[in-house]
């Protein structure tokens, strides 16, 4: 048997980094873009379609990854360019209300049992931030509880034993420049520990004290580790009784795992919900939301301030308003279990 490897000619790509690392921290926008310990310059992309992209040198490469998570439907779908399209010619930004909004946001709370109302940003990040805002705002207390290598973005008070590319650079507070002020009011617990949970809640003091609780309930960034019913079920019944706000970030998981995410999956309703990625169709998108009581707290009705100008963009909104409607088709979630399951 022949064994040769023939290594992909890279050149150009190579050449596109280097420019990059003269203009970009690293050559990148994003840390892990950068290949940091494989050994190898960074893919440099050119174009993708469907389940394929190409980089600067004219390689294919299947791409398991597909915008990390973002691409539910591949790369280029005609339907959901058609959708954006459509959009850009009658104007991409007007930072004013559009029917848009209005209909993604039925379609997101129509599919999540948990949601009354939601609220759309431009990133996961913004939407884990300002969830965790309003749950100091709504309970009127400060602490915010994680769980060891979930990762809910690049926002002060979250990069506190993150997972992700952070875990490289430390394992306490993820990056320097976050105040010992701001970790002091973000306490990690072990994953899947019920032992730990339930010792945490069983201190009066903190149970006063915690705000919410944030937790993705299928950890991704971290190996795709699912978080056991009787955790969360626990975690459930604790924040309750403590009258914290648990937060279920399903920026990753929502409708990947099903049309309801993982909150429908494991059957257990938080009191506030964080989406991204796929709710976007590929373009930066993400939203929070839950019950009525809680989302009203939210400026202009209540004083918890959060806003943006790109918030609910109507070219995001189109997209991701396909990217949903294609979910829907017979057999969608069915076809998508049996390529993971190959």
């Amino acid at each position: 048997m022949n064994t040769t490897v023939q290594l992909l000619s890279r050149e150009i790509s190579e050449s596109h980094y280097a420019r990059a690392s003269k203009l970009l921290p690293g050559g990148v926008n994003s840390p892990v873009r950068a290949f940091t310990g494989l050994g190898i310059p960074p893919i440099v992309i050119e174009s993708g379609y469907e389940d394929q992209v190409v980089d600067a040198d004219g390689n294919f490469f299947i791409d398991y990854c597909m915008s990390w998570g973002a691409l539910i439907h591949g790369h280029a779908h005609p339907q959901v360019v058609m959708a954006a399209q459509k959009q850009m010619a009658r104007g991409s930004t007007f930072g004013a209300l559009t029917p848009i909004e209005i209909e993604l946001a039925k379609k997101v709370i129509n599919a999540f049992p948990a949601l009354e109302m939601v609220r759309f940003v431009s990133s996961g990040t913004e939407a884990t931030m300002s969830a965790a805002r309003l749950a100091r705002g709504y309970t009127g207390r400060d602490l915010i509880l994680k769980f060891n290598g979930n990762y809910h973005g690049a926002s002060d008070s979250f990069l506190v034993q993150a997972g992700s590319h952070v875990t490289h650079l430390s394992p306490t507070s993820s990056s320097r420049g976050v105040p010992e002020d701001f970790v002091k009011h973000t306490l990690s617990l072990p994953y899947n520990d019920c032992d730990a949970l339930y010792a945490f809640f069983s201190d009066a003091d903190l149970r006063r004290k915690v705000a919410g609780v944030i937790i993705e309930p299928i950890a991704g960034n971290m190996g795709v580790v699912p978080a056991s019913h009787t955790f969360l079920s626990l975690l459930r019944e604790e924040t309750k009784k403590a009258g914290a706000i648990l937060i279920f970030d399903e920026v990753i998981t929502g409708f990947r795992v099903g049309p309801g995410g993982a909150s429908l999956l494991y059957e257990i309703e938080p009191d506030l919900i964080c989406l991204g990625k796929i709710i976007g169709g590929g373009f930066p998108a993400a939203a929070f939301g839950g019950k009525k009581e809680v989302m009203e707290h939210l400026a202009p009705l209540g004083s918890v301030y959060q806003g943006g100008t790109l918030s609910g963009n109507p070219v995001a909104m189109a997209a991701g308003l396909k990217a949903l409607d294609l979910l829907q088709k017979p057999g969608f979630y069915e076809r998508l279990e049996e390529k993971t399951q190959m």
